[in-house]
């Protein structure tokens, strides 16, 4: 699934450059010219990412930053700031209010979309076009396939079919590792913050996902964490199921 990213640039011929090469690079994109309409759109939207401009007509950039830090929603948001400010003291007061990276105008649409990758690849592996190979599957987001390694000869790799919400929740799981997540948080991970769904909804989805992956003997990656939640792992630890 593309990721969604904020633009709150002021400067309208900037911000339809970057829209535009970001659409090309198959991201979604939302724009805003003001920090109090990029407000408004995040409590309807939260973003994978925001790029953020410094220099923004009354809440400055700077400003809105600090807010979606300190925000419960928002606070885990990564952050690009977009600026002319070439002074050191400046980028280190971005990084320091929680900017994920700086970059300083001019800059190519190939360095902001390697930024973006990189940031994207730290905080939110999810939301990545990467390949994603764990416990012998192969996920690809791109394609939208996912795959059972055959070791000694990969044209031999047999596919799994999976609906739409069991490969997004199958891409998360194998982006985060070893780690329990609670129904909770996979439905806002998963489904998105503003799907009012009940927690059982990803209990049936896990259901649907490990009868998917049976038939390939791997329906154990995924794993019960009594009284927490659902990880995904290669390894059987006591708890889990």
């Amino acid at each position: 699934m593309a990721a969604t990213i904020l633009i709150v640039e002021d400067e309208p011929a900037i911000q339809e450059l970057i829209s535009y090469n970001l659409r090309n690079a198959g991201y979604a994109v939302l724009c805003a010219g003001s920090a109090e309409q990029a407000k408004d759109m995040v409590n309807d939207v939260l973003p994978d990412l925001v790029l953020l401009d410094w220099m923004l007509p009354n809440i400055s950039g700077i400003e809105f930053a600090r807010m979606l830090r300190q925000g419960i929603r928002t606070k885990m948001v990564p952050i690009i700031m977009l600026t002319a400010r070439v002074e050191e003291s400046d980028k280190v007061t971005g990084l320091e209010i929680g900017a994920d990276d700086y970059i300083i105008k001019p800059f190519s649409p190939r360095e902001l979309i390697a930024r973006i990758k990189a940031v994207l690849r730290r905080r939110l592996p999810e939301a990545s076009d990467e390949l994603v190979e764990v416990g012998g599957l192969r996920l690809d987001p791109t394609t939208h396939r996912v795959t059972v390694n055959d070791l000694e000869d990969d044209s031999r790799s047999s596919e799994i079919a999976l609906g739409p919400t069991e490969f997004r929740l199958l891409h998360f799981l194998m982006t985060h590792t070893e780690r329990v997540h609670t129904r909770g948080q996979l439905l806002d991970r998963v489904w998105g913050d503003h799907v009012f769904v009940e927690d059982r909804t990803v209990d049936v989805h896990i259901r649907r996902l490990r009868r998917a992956l049976e038939e390939a003997g791997k329906d154990e990656l995924v794993q019960t964490v009594r009284g927490a939640g659902y990880r995904f792992s290669t390894r059987c630890e006591a708890g889990a199921e």
